[in-house]
């Protein structure tokens, strides 16, 4: 799979009374990925949306490995799994400052007209989108 790298500093409010990260924290951590990603292929959310369309989460999955405490730096790696011109299913993996894997997941995302969430097809309404989301899914 090809990554993309972001990283992000664990803030003493995303920590539970453990002292670790609460586990929804990770899910916007697989957001910042994945809007990282998106952007490093040169696109943005916010010129779909201005078009009437939106990707929702259609499934999510997380599997916590190591707890990240305050104070370290979750460092995330985003990839596309699965991509079938309507469906994109990211693969998400966040390490501690140790290169520890703390947690990997996956989220399954398609695209939606605003007026009626009816899905469409990626590679008719944005096919640079496409094509870049074609070579990101390509193993190598």
């Amino acid at each position: 799979m090809k990554f993309v790298e972001s990283s992000v500093d664990v803030r003493y409010a995303e920590t539970d009374q453990m002292g670790v990260v609460y586990h929804a924290n990770y899910l916007v951590w697989f957001e910042i990925g994945r809007t990282k990603l998106i952007e490093h292929l040169g696109f943005k959310y916010a010129d779909m949306e201005r078009e009437g369309i939106l990707s929702p989460v259609t499934d999510i999955q997380a599997s916590y490995k190591k707890p990240l405490t305050y104070g370290q730096k979750a460092h995330i790696k985003t990839a596309v799994k699965e991509y079938s011109g309507i469906k994109v299913v990211y693969y998400y993996e966040i390490f501690n400052d140790q290169n520890e894997l703390c947690v990997t997941g996956e989220s399954t995302h398609v695209c939606v007209k605003k007026e009626n969430f009816r899905p469409i097809s990626i590679k008719k309404y944005f096919p640079e989108w496409h094509e870049a989301y074609m070579e990101m899914s390509r193993t190598e």
